[in-house]
């Protein structure tokens, strides 16, 4: 599943991080990395951005780039 498909409150692993050029280094430097853990913390009114819970911090990530992130359910 990609991340903008995620739930609210679901917590996921990031498998891949897909796009080209710019967009990727950006997601890459962003933190969005291989094997690292997520959650989906709040949704914007409409939906987008999403407000992301990773490595300690809080960040916004546009639904558009979020379908670059392949993501696998953490099981409880």
């Amino acid at each position: 599943m990609t991340l903008d498909m995620l739930p609210l409150g679901q917590e996921a692993v990031i498998t891949s991080v897909g796009g080209t050029g710019v967009l990727r280094c950006r997601l890459l430097d962003m933190g969005l990395i291989p094997k690292t853990s997520v959650r989906v913390e709040k949704l914007a009114p409409l939906g987008d951005p999403m407000e992301l819970r990773i490595r300690g911090y809080a960040l916004s990530l546009r639904k558009e780039d979020a379908r670059n992130i392949t993501v696998e359910v953490k099981k409880p």
